[in-house]
């Protein structure tokens, strides 16, 4: 039996995933984390979770530990989605998307929790955008799982194994 981490993206459980606790046996299609990914874009996991195509076969293995994962961002604002300009009767109006958010490398942190939920907060201790741009959010970006594994990794697509 081998230990190894895997990174569950917030979106991937709340479109297709089952929520999963401490001790609970699951089976995941994982993909091996690529060394030439960015660094900080999986927080130190050695694979990730697919739920969306991916490997043919299934990853057995116990959860032994799960961390929520917290990344902050910058985010830059745009002030004049904030204020609407006076609407014209029968004229389209075109308004700025309102914000960009730029990971900040380095900057995430790891909270232990006995089960992983099934919705993750969009955005965490937010307030209304400050006149000072850019500013910090934090957002919760999904969870690091310590998974037991027969085999110890994961198998690639074309791993004969």
């Amino acid at each position: 039996m081998a230990r190894t981490r895997v990174f569950y993206e917030h979106w991937q459980m709340e479109c297709c995933g089952t929520p999963f606790a401490v001790g609970d046996e699951v089976g995941w299609r994982l993909v091996a984390v690529d060394a030439a990914a960015p660094r900080g874009e999986y927080y130190g996991a050695g694979a990730w979770v697919e739920n969306h195509g991916g490997p043919d076969h299934r990853t057995a293995g116990r959860v032994r530990g799960i961390d929520l994962v917290h990344q902050e961002y910058l985010a830059h604002h745009d002030p004049r989605a904030v204020e609407p300009p006076p609407a014209e009767p029968g004229k389209v109006v075109l308004m700025a998307a309102g914000r960009r958010l730029e990971m900040v490398p380095g900057a995430h942190t790891l909270e232990p929790v006995d089960s992983c939920p099934k919705w993750f907060d969009a955005f965490e201790d937010e307030e209304p955008p400050p006149r000072q741009v850019p500013f910090r959010v934090r957002r919760a970006v999904g969870v690091l799982v310590t998974l037991d594994v027969p085999d110890g990794t994961p198998r690639q697509s074309r791993d004969p194994r």
